[in-house]
């Protein structure tokens, strides 16, 4: 995605790829990665209509928690949120969005 020059920033671009897929379990991982040379591991869960990835905890680190879920008029609705280290459980709103296909 790329994002225009503001008066307070550059522009710059941010690309990013999930992986969702079932471990040795059964159940459903992901792994998420982006140009800025993150790399998060999730649980999965996913239900009629919603997907939520929340990281695993660490307590040295923050925990994240990445849902979407299908708005109206065609729209997925998305939230990132993080909990800071030590707090596995305090998310708060990073960014939320929605977003409908061109």
């Amino acid at each position: 995605m790329d994002f225009p020059a503001t008066p307070e920033r550059p522009a710059f671009t941010h690309d990013d790829l999930t992986i969702i897929y079932p471990d040795t379990t059964g159940s459903k991982r992901a792994v998420y990665f982006d140009n800025e040379r993150h790399v998060i591991q999730y649980a999965v869960t996913m239900n009629s209509g919603a997907i939520m990835m929340i990281s695993d905890p660490d307590p040295s680190t923050p925990r994240f928690r990445t849902s979407y879920w299908k708005g109206e008029n065609e729209t997925v609705c998305t939230r990132f949120e993080i909990a800071p280290p030590g707090k596995p459980d305090d998310f708060a709103v990073y960014v939320e969005g929605t977003v409908k296909r061109k």
